[in-house]
């Protein structure tokens, strides 16, 4: 693009005048051409990532479950579920809210509103994770009798830790907007968890316990150590970037795309961790255990769809700022492919090696090869519409999405209470898959009326771009 406007200014003005048109339509193809492969390498980069992050999260599962046993891995296990899951939430939304505006202002050169919303995210997400961290560390002085008391230090330690896990979210969101996937994933799915082994590993040979207290406490530690260098890299990154001055600070607009993207991601977060909570609440640390690698040996299938979706979104808002609805058709067309078939490979690969992969956690694991299979069929039947989600939300279909999220979380929990007592860790199997299912068809559904796109792994990329352009 600076090229281009070079070489126009330097046209005698007659035939600038003549030229001018060509050489803007010419840079707007150029400059599509770079966002476009701007987004396929950070789609790839992103892949690569996960790649290494779900080995690298398989291999330490196994070391903890390996290390502690089937009662304490269980404990530790849903503690570090519900503190993620409770620190992605505090957050309200901005950390997705970044992605949706960052994009915007750096094409229209407001860089005092990209410094105004990056430090209101981070200030406004400690604010709120801490203070929620100090309701929970009061109500569990007061309330602890109410619970085993196995799991009153690690809350209490993860509780700690939950601010930390929200600044973090926040740091991957502003570096994901900018398009610096390395920056923004391989803190959180590289260097925690090579943290987290190498402290639990220094504490027991220090002589502490084999217990998830240690656990818990090696995690704290990895998340206070990560977040501090993510913050530095990003901080300066920023000011590189986009030099040092004022900042504009537009609250309740931020707030207003914020809070719907909450109440989806958050019901969204919710809908791929209950199945673990309610297991934690029903049944014994045991189970837990053995539910979760199950889970999580599968979840190595989820990589694909996480490194689709982190470079989906920021294409996602600048191909809608253009008002291109038959490039924005195939772009979605194409994120369902990038999703589908790479799953389906990897998929049945895991699968096929599930009872080696389970029985390296250890022999009572084996037991979860049949979860494993009920949940490949709900992670295909979501991958066949992608990241639909992100383009909803990008679209600003956010109240469209808390409907659609908010039924899925209905079916999930009213499953996974009715079929657990019963089946054990196979009902809450049945459960998330089922609401996997139900999840796909809605999206699908919903993208299709609110857009006029049909998204489906399937379909043809020239009959998406004509139904979106006949809509």
């Amino acid at each position: 693009m600076a090229v281009i406007e070079t070489a126009e200014r330097m046209l005698p003005s007659g035939l600038r005048a003549t030229l001018s048109p060509s050489l803007q339509k010419l840079g707007a193809i150029l400059g599509d051409r770079s966002e476009k492969a701007a987004s396929q390498r950070m789609a790839l980069v992103a892949f690569v990532i996960r790649i290494a992050s779900a080995a690298l999260a398989f291999l330490s599962q196994i070391f903890l479950a390996r290390m502690m046993g089937e009662f304490e891995y269980g404990i530790f296990v849903f503690v570090w579920v519900l503190m993620i899951l409770f620190g992605n939430l505090a957050c309200l939304g901005f950390h997705t809210a970044v992605i949706r505006f960052l994009p915007q202002y750096k094409a229209d050169g407001a860089h005092a509103e990209i410094r105004g919303l990056t430090s209101t995210a981070r200030r406004f997400a400690l604010a709120l994770s801490g203070s929620l961290a100090l309701v929970g560390i009061i109500a569990l002085h007061f309330l602890g009798g109410m619970i085993e008391n196995y799991y009153v230090m690690p809350i209490f330690l993860g509780l700690i830790a939950m601010p930390m896990i929200a600044l973090g979210d926040i740091l991957d969101g502003t570096a994901r907007a900018n398009h610096w996937p390395v920056m923004a994933l391989s803190p959180t799915f590289l260097i925690r968890p090579t943290l987290i082994i190498t402290f639990m590993l220094a504490a027991i040979l220090a002589g502490a316990s084999h217990s998830a207290v240690t656990a818990m406490q090696a995690a704290l530690a990895a998340t206070f150590a990560t977040v501090l260098m993510q913050y530095l890299a990003v901080t300066a990154r920023l000011r590189h970037h986009y030099s040092t001055g004022p900042k504009v600070i537009d609250f309740p607009a931020w707030l207003a795309v914020a809070f719907p993207i909450f109440l989806i991601e958050g019901v969204s977060y919710l809908l791929t961790n209950s199945d673990v909570v309610v297991v934690g609440i029903f049944l014994d640390p045991e189970q837990v255990a053995i539910y979760f690698a199950a889970a999580k040996t599968m979840a190595l299938v989820h990589f694909v769809y996480f490194s689709v979706k982190a470079a989906a979104g920021p294409r996602f808002a600048s191909i809608i700022a253009e008002n291109d609805r038959g490039k924005l058709a195939a772009f979605a067309a194409e994120t369902a492919r990038w999703t589908f078939w790479p799953a389906l490979a990897v998929g049945l690969a895991v699968l096929a090696a599930g009872q080696f992969l389970l029985s390296l956690f250890g022999a009572a694991f084996m037991s979860g090869h049949l979860v494993m299979a009920v949940l490949l069929v709900g992670i295909l039947a979501k991958a066949l519409v992608g990241p639909g989600e992100v383009l909803l939300i990008m679209a600003g279909k956010q109240r469209l999405c808390v409907y659609l999220y908010a039924a899925a979380l209905a079916a999930n929990i009213g499953l996974n209470v009715t079929l657990i007592p019963h089946f054990g860790i196979e009902g809450a199997a049945i459960a998330t898959a089922s609401a996997m299912v139900v999840e796909a068809v809605l999206l699908h559904i919903a993208v299709r009326h609110a857009l006029g796109i049909v998204l489906f792994a399937f379909i043809r990329s020239h009959m998406t771009t004509m139904n979106a352009k006949a809509s």
